[in-house]
């Protein structure tokens, strides 16, 4: 069976959380970014008879994180994000005031590089700064959680504290060298896309397509 994934858009930024199972009929999950609305978030999923068993963050921004304290609790699932950016989930409000964030510790701390299996899915972690100073996408097979590096049609933001972006576009160039054009990228917000069509189409990475030779 194929893996299933459901994009939910949460809180006012409309942030996707990604719910992954091995397949459908499967009950045991990953979540991707639970960004905010916890209670209906943990609502749904205990409607669907979904068990999160573990929660996969690609970076620190509060947009990304609001709910995890609030799943990480009722399921009892460990949390992984990068070390360095663990600080914005342990006191999110030093790194965010007033946004309420609960804190929570990571109970896994990446770096980038690692592979490892959660639900009977297997995952890579691929290191993409520039949007944040340590954001890290997960990719499974042909689908690439991307967070808020690349964005169908744009890329994410450099001006909040520790983006560059180019360091940003040298995340993106190493996605574009490391995973097939075919890779179906999962964004932070928006619709899904794929590597190939962000490389021919994407006006944001103009500098990559003629460091490639293909400028558009």
């Amino acid at each position: 069976m194929a893996l299933a994934i459901a994009g939910i858009p949460l809180g006012p930024f409309q942030t996707n959380c990604y719910i992954l199972r091995v397949s459908a009929d499967a009950t045991d999950a990953v979540v991707v970014d639970p960004g905010s609305q916890g209670p209906e978030l943990i609502e749904s999923l205990d409607e669907q008879g979904i068990n999160p068993v573990a929660i996969l963050v690609t970076h620190l921004h509060f947009d990304h994180t609001g709910a995890v304290a609030d799943l990480a609790e009722r399921y009892f699932c460990p949390v992984s994000m990068c070390a360095d950016e663990a600080h914005g989930l342990i006191d999110p409000e030093q790194a965010f005031p007033g946004r309420g964030v609960r804190p929570w510790v990571p109970e896994v701390m990446l770096q980038g590089d690692e592979r490892f299996e959660l639900a009977g899915i297997a995952f890579e972690t691929v290191r993409v700064p520039g949007h944040s100073p340590a954001h890290i996408a997960f990719r499974t097979g042909n689908h690439l959680f991307s967070g808020d590096v690349l964005f169908q049609g744009s890329v994410g933001r450099t001006d909040l504290p520790g983006g560059s972006m180019d360091v940003l576009e040298q995340s993106i160039a190493l996605l574009m060298d490391r995973f097939p054009a075919e890779t179906i990228v999962y964004p932070g917000h928006g619709g899904k896309t794929s590597l190939g069509e962000e490389l021919k189409t994407n006006p944001y990475l103009q500098g990559i397509r003629a460091a490639r030779g293909s400028a558009a």
